[in-house]
């Protein structure tokens, strides 16, 4: 009965602390549809300010700009990040690799704010425009220490047997590499990327600092116009990002469960065929 007490009390704590965090959000969705106007009243029912959204060819421009980035960035870091974490977890000795692992979890903790204004010093003593191949160039930077955190874990899971049998059998280091290794830890590289891919499609503060020449992101943009005043454009951009990020965590829940359904039907067919083979030796 203690048990089944606490277990409520946990639930109706955690469904209060998922009110107090989506009821904003649900708070300005359900305004993006108000024809008044404003957010102090709701008049009726109306589908102008996306309507107005999509008829704003600057942030159409804006948004393509983003998931450019976005999507650039993601990529280039998954593949940096995944080649960092088979570095890190092939690394012999273990005080150079406790170390590695020190510097990006460092990268990982510290502050957006503190990231973003030393990227900025950074490219300006090295007289870097900033732009887009500033914000580019950060949005990797940020992302990398996420896609080896990713990975690492599926690094540390696979099994070394494989590759060690691969060798024997003769195959060379680009055959274990694509053919055993990269399969082994590819939920893992996929997690890296979506994970990126939505820190780059959010990121704010280190955009802010770094970006210039006229180009913006959507984060920034948005902060821009609400900063002029309060208009329901706002609420509808801001309810297609939330649903378009909604959509990308759903994507990758069903990209891992098909992970790990496909690893349990390998290692079930495995011991399958282990079973066949003590039964061939017994008989």
């Amino acid at each position: 009965m203690k048990g089944t007490a606490n277990t409520k009390w946990n639930n109706a704590f955690l469904g209060l602390v998922f009110t107090i965090l989506y009821l904003p959000i649900f708070y300005l969705i359900f305004y993006s549809f108000n024809a008044g106007g404003t957010m102090n009243d709701f008049t009726g029912f109306t589908w102008e300010h996306y309507q107005a959204v999509f008829e704003d060819t600057r942030l159409i421009g804006i948004v393509l700009n983003t998931f450019l980035v976005a999507l650039l960035s993601a990529l280039i870091a998954t593949a940096i990040g995944t080649m960092g974490a088979i570095f890190i977890y092939y690394t012999k000795k273990r005080n150079i690799k406790n170390t590695l692992l020190s510097l990006n979890n460092v990268l990982m903790v510290s502050p957006d704010v503190i990231i973003g204004a030393s990227l900025l010093i950074l490219f300006t003593m090295l007289g870097f425009s900033l732009g887009f191949s500033s914000v580019l160039l950060s949005h990797i930077a940020f992302s990398i220490p996420i896609v080896v955190l990713m990975v690492l874990p599926k690094l540390y899971e696979m099994n070394d047997s494989m590759i060690s049998a691969a060798q024997d059998l003769g195959a060379s280091s680009g055959q274990v590499f694509s053919r055993i290794l990269i399969p082994s830890i590819t939920p893992g590289i996929l997690s890296g990327f979506f994970m990126a891919f939505t820190y780059s499609l959010d990121d704010f503060a280190v955009t802010f600092f770094v970006t210039g020449n006229g180009f913006t992101t959507l984060a920034v943009e948005i902060y821009s116009r609400a900063r002029r005043g309060v208009s329901l454009e706002i609420n509808a951009l801001s309810a297609l990002m939330f649903l378009f990020t909604l959509l990308l965590v759903l994507g990758y829940y069903f990209i891992q469960q098909y992970g790990h359904n496909k690893h349990a039907q390998q290692m079930k067919a495995i011991g399958k065929s282990a079973d066949s083979e003590r039964m061939v030796k017994r008989g």
